[in-house]
């Protein structure tokens, strides 16, 4: 994925992106005296360089790839780590996990899931937030919110 949506549907330098983002994490974590060890990094770096969600199963294969033991429960810590910390939302429609293309913000992720081949981009979803800040008067407290919009990127259109 990348922070800019319409570079996410596009060919573009994953390590350039990704290598600002794992920086970003790191400030992050210790900023919050959070750990973002060898598992959780690269975690995140597969998360980066994927232009789609991936299931937690997909992501214990890299790590294993990477000479990581093949324990599902160190998969999911991390991406539960991930998530929890802001680096990662989790894509409940496809049942998978994304980077954040925005951490260290608080946003409402608003997620563009092309079908066709299954790319995906992050959106801020401010407008959301805004218009959902109705909740609040009427006593409506929202603990976690996301949007997905399912459809076909310009690409798998033509």
């Amino acid at each position: 994925m990348h922070p800019d949506p319409a570079l996410a549907f596009a060919t573009h330098d994953h390590s350039r992106c990704s290598g600002a983002a794992i920086a970003q994490a790191e400030i992050l974590m210790a900023a919050r005296n959070q750990r973002l060890t060898p598992v959780r990094k690269r975690t995140l770096e597969i998360l980066l360089q994927a232009h789609k969600a991936l299931g937690a199963y997909e992501v214990l294969d890299k790590l294993v790839d990477d000479g990581f033991r093949r324990q599902p429960p160190v998969a999911y810590r991390a991406l539960d780590f991930l998530v929890a910390q802001g680096l990662a939302h989790r894509i409940r429609r496809l049942n998978a996990f994304a980077a954040c293309m925005y951490p260290g913000r608080v946003h409402v992720p608003a997620f563009l899931i092309c079908e066709g081949c299954q790319a995906l981009a992050e959106l801020p979803g401010q407008a959301v937030a805004e218009a959902l800040d109705t909740a609040a008067p009427v006593g409506f407290k929202i603990d976690r919110l996301s949007i997905e919009a399912a459809g076909l990127c310009l690409a798998c259109r033509t």
